[in-house]
């Protein structure tokens, strides 16, 4: 408990006496550049010193259904050529995040829903049939739950 010290004398009052953070990221907004504002935050979770002072280190995962599943495709039909920027900036995003040991999962059955072919998806992010089920799932495993809409 002696590793939660700093995190007591940080910078938030409410990680006192927390030993680890576990988040899912229910995200279905499909803004590249609101994403990219938005996904500096869900990434400092990850990655902040009061969360990484805790006695375990964070677990992190994001859960990606509805209009946010165009935005992990290779394909950029139906994004403005303006879009292209933030489309590759948020694709460096989840590479560099998953590599800090985020984990990423679109919604098949989302997929499905939008008409993204599923080959398209970006490779760091895994698919699963219902995005629902395992938001739930990580719930049941004592994951915080925060909806990015």
């Amino acid at each position: 408990s002696l590793m939660a010290v700093p995190a007591i004398s940080g910078d938030y009052k409410a990680l006192e006496g927390v030993e680890s953070v576990k988040t899912v990221f229910d995200v279905s907004q499909g803004s590249p550049k609101t994403a990219n504002i938005v996904f500096w935050a869900v990434n400092n979770v990850n990655d902040d010193k009061n969360v990484r002072a805790l006695t375990h280190p964070p677990q992190v995962a994001v859960v990606f259904h509805g209009p946010s599943v165009k935005m992990i495709s290779t394909d950029r039909s139906g994004f403005k050529e303006s879009d292209n920027e933030e489309l590759d900036k948020f694709a460096d995003t989840i590479r560099q995040m998953k590599a800090d040991g985020v984990k990423f999962e679109v919604c098949d059955y989302a997929l499905k829903v939008m008409g993204v072919d599923p080959k398209t998806v970006l490779p760091e992010v895994d698919h699963v049939p219902n995005g629902f089920i395992s938001i739930a799932g990580y719930q049941a495993q004592g994951y915080s739950v925060i909806t990015i809409n």
